[in-house]
C-alpha cells in the first residue's frame, strides 16, 4: 500500500522510492498475452464504476452495459425497495441476452415492471427472481427459485453505481477507494445533473489514454493555443500544483485562474461571448462549503483536482461542476472512451448555452490528446524501444503502469500452481 499524503516541496518521484526513477516499459500496452491477463487480474477483481445513480430515477429504472473486457454485459435496475441492484444480461433459459432492443451489442435504457426474455417469454422481477416459466409442466423438477438472474456484486458511493464481478470481492467498495477518494464525501454530486456526453472508440490501449491526464507536461507543445502565452513557451517549466497516490489511485491538482482575468488569446471568441468554455461556466452556482479533501495539496489559486480511480474511472472537479471520463479496453490496443460533464441544471437560457458551450470546447481538448493515440500505440508495437525516461512530473504514468503490472503478477503467481497441478 502506497501511503497518502503530501510529501516536502520539490521532487515528487523520490518521496515514493518504491516506483523508482528509471525508464519504464510499456510492453503491458502491446501484449496480447499480458491484455489477457489483465481482463482476470484487473477487470475482474476491481470495483468498477459503470453509471450513476440519476441514470435509474424511478423503480423499473434500468440501463445496460457492454463490459468487452469481462466479455460480457449487465442490467443495472432500480428494485421496489428502491435499491440498484446489477445482473448479467443473460436468460437462464438458454442463455439469450435479455435486454436489448434493435441490435444486440448496444446498450440500452428504459423502465419496466419486469424483464422478459425475446426468444421463450421467460419473466423475471425487479429483483432478479424468476416469475413465469411458459410451458413450465414440461420442464424435469423445474425450480425457480434456483434460476434467478446471475447477480454482480453493486455498491454505490456519493451517487456513484459501482460492479465487481468478483464471487468474492477481496474489499468493500468504500476500503478499496481509501481515505483519499473517499475525502470527497460531503461534495454535492447530486445537485450536478445537467449531463453531457459523449463517447470515442481509439486506436490505443486504454492506459496510454489513461497517461495524457496524469500530466500537465505535454500541454505547452500539444496544446498552445488553447494556454497563456507564459506557459507556450517550452522553458516556462509549467508544472503541476500536487500529486498524491493512495493504493491503487492517483491525484492530480493544478492551479487555475477563472477565464475572464485573463488575455484575450487565452481562449476562443465563442468563449469570451458566452463567458463559458475550457475551464467550464465562469461563474457557477454557490455549492456550499467544499470538503477538504477537493484540494488536499492546498494548491492557490485552485483549478481542479483529478481523482483517478483505479483502474479506468476519473473524476475531475473544478469547484462547481465536473468531469467523468471511463476508459474501457475492448482489444489489447483499442479501447472505448466515455466522457461526460456535469452542471447544476440550467435556470435560464443563457446558463444553457454556457454548459453546452464548456461541454464542446472540452470535448475539442481531449481529442487533441486523443489525436496522439494511434501514432504512440502504432510506435510502441514497433517493438524497437522498450525503455522510456519519465520525468518528476510523470510520476503518475510511472505509478499506474506499475500498479497494473503488479496486479497482473499478483494473478500469475496465484494461477501457477493451479496450472502445475493439471
Amino acid at each position: 500500500m502506497i501511503r497518502v499524503g503530501r510529501p516536502p516541496e520539490g521532487s515528487w518521484t523520490e518521496h515514493y522510492p518504491e516506483l523508482g526513477t528509471g525508464a519504464v516499459s510499456f510492453a503491458d500496452s502491446t501484449s496480447k498475452e499480458f491484455f489477457e491477463d489483465e481482463r482476470e487480474a484487473v477487470f475482474k477483481r476491481a470495483w468498477l464504476n459503470v453509471a450513476r445513480a440519476e441514470e435509474l430515477p424511478r423503480v423499473g429504472s434500468y440501463v445496460t452495459k457492454e463490459i468487452e473486457v469481462a466479455r460480457t454485459s449487465i442490467v443495472l435496475v432500480k428494485g421496489r425497495d428502491e435499491r440498484i441492484r446489477a445482473f448479467y444480461n443473460i436468460c437462464r433459459h438458454r442463455g439469450n441476452k435479455l435486454v436489448w432492443n434493435d441490435f444486440p451489442q448496444q446498450a440500452t435504457r428504459g423502465t419496466c415492471r419486469q424483464f422478459t426474455c425475446k426468444y421463450h417469454g421467460w419473466r423475471y422481477d425487479l429483483d432478479g427472481a424468476l416469475k413465469f416459466v411458459q410451458q413450465k409442466s414440461e420442464f424435469f423438477d423445474l425450480n425457480a427459485a434456483d434460476y434467478g438472474l446471475k447477480a454482480v456484486h453493486c455498491d454505490i458511493w456519493n451517487g456513484f453505481v459501482f460492479i465487481n464481478f468478483d464471487p468474492a470481492p477481496r474489499q468493500s467498495l468504500r476500503d478499496f477507494l481509501g481515505p483519499m477518494i473517499t475525502g470527497l464525501d460531503g461534495y454535492p454530486f447530486e445537485k450536478l445533473t445537467e449531463r453531457y456526453a459523449w463517447v470515442a472508440h481509439n486506436n490505443s490501449n486504454w492506459k496510454i489514454f489513461a497517461d495524457a491526464f496524469q500530466e500537465y507536461y505535454h500541454v505547452p507543445s500539444l496544446h498552445p493555443q488553447q494556454v497563456p502565452p507564459q506557459v507556450r513557451d517550452p522553458n516556462a517549466g509549467f508544472t503541476c500544483g500536487h500529486f498524491q497516490l493512495d493504493g491503487p489511485h492517483r491525484l492530480v491538482s493544478t492551479a487555475g485562474r477563472r477565464r475572464w482575468l485573463l488575455p484575450p488569446d487565452y481562449m476562443y471568441p465563442i468563449e469570451r461571448a458566452t463567458r463559458s468554455g475550457l475551464v467550464g461556466p465562469w461563474r457557477t452556482p454557490d455549492l456550499g462549503e467544499l470538503p477538504a479533501g477537493l484540494n488536499p495539496g492546498g494548491v492557490e489559486p485552485w483549478g481542479i483536482s483529478n481523482f483517478q480511480i483505479f483502474p479506468n474511472t476519473e473524476i475531475l472537479i473544478y469547484g462547481g461542476w465536473y468531469l467523468l471520463y471511463r476508459y474501457w479496453p475492448t482489444s489489447h490496443n483499442t479501447h472505448r472512451f466515455e466522457a461526460y460533464t456535469y452542471f447544476s441544471p440550467a435556470r435560464s437560457v443563457r446558463e444553457r448555452i454556457e454548459h453546452e458551450v464548456a461541454a464542446v470546447v472540452l470535448k475539442e481538448f481531449a481529442l487533441q490528446d486523443a489525436g496522439m493515440l494511434g501514432g504512440t500505440q502504432a510506435a510502441l508495437q514497433y517493438g524497437i524501444v522498450d525503455e522510456f525516461p519519465l520525468n518528476d512530473q510523470e510520476i503518475l504514468v510511472r505509478h499506474l503502469h506499475k500498479v497494473v503490472v503488479d496486479w497482473v503478477q499478483a494473478y500469475r503467481r496465484e494461477k501457477a500452481p493451479a496450472q502445475a497441478g493439471v
